[in-house]
């Protein structure tokens, strides 16, 4: 038989119900947390805010979450840094040759990254292998290392007119 709700009492679903049983038993008294203050109360409201603490919690960069060719950007910008640790030449190679390969699987199949379609050129790995080389060099003497100067972009080929290419 159903039980009839007295008058003037509310309506209490089947979950309210069961909430205030279990608080009545004292089942969310030892919760971790309890009289805490919330955390993050005072953030703005960002939609991605959940990912970011999830990434912090995990101990993840945000390097996580890049589209493919940002990542493969990223890594050619700190390749100076990730080799200036190893031992030698052919172990900066290997590095470099290591991040190429990404680069040119990237070029074989960009669809396989979602998000934006970024060109990636690939590291030069003698400008690499000859950057380590200066800095082995100038830390075995303590001379300050040199700083590349950065390289002028190739210059376009002048444009013909067209009446000149057709001959007239």
């Amino acid at each position: 038989m159903t039980q009839r709700k007295p008058a003037g009492m509310g309506f209490e679903s089947w979950i309210d119900r069961q909430i205030r049983e279990a608080e009545e038993r004292g089942e969310f008294d030892d919760l971790p947390g309890a009289g805490k203050p919330l955390t993050n109360l005072g953030r703005s409201n960002d939609e991605m805010w959940w990912i970011r603490e999830k990434l912090e919690r995990e101990g993840l960069s945000t390097d996580a979450v890049l589209p493919t060719p940002l990542k493969l950007r990223k890594e050619v910008d700190q390749l100076p840094e990730i080799v200036r640790g190893l031992p030698t030449e052919d172990d900066v190679r290997a590095a470099v040759e290591e991040v190429n390969e990404r680069i040119k699987a990237y070029w074989r199949d960009p669809s396989s990254s979602m998000g934006p379609q970024v060109p990636v050129a690939p590291a030069d790995v003698e400008k690499v292998v000859e950057r380590w080389r200066a800095e082995r060099a100038g830390s075995a003497g303590n001379q300050p290392e040199p700083v590349p100067e950065p390289s002028a972009p190739a210059q376009p080929k002048p444009r013909r007119r067209w009446w000149k290419r057709s001959g007239g």
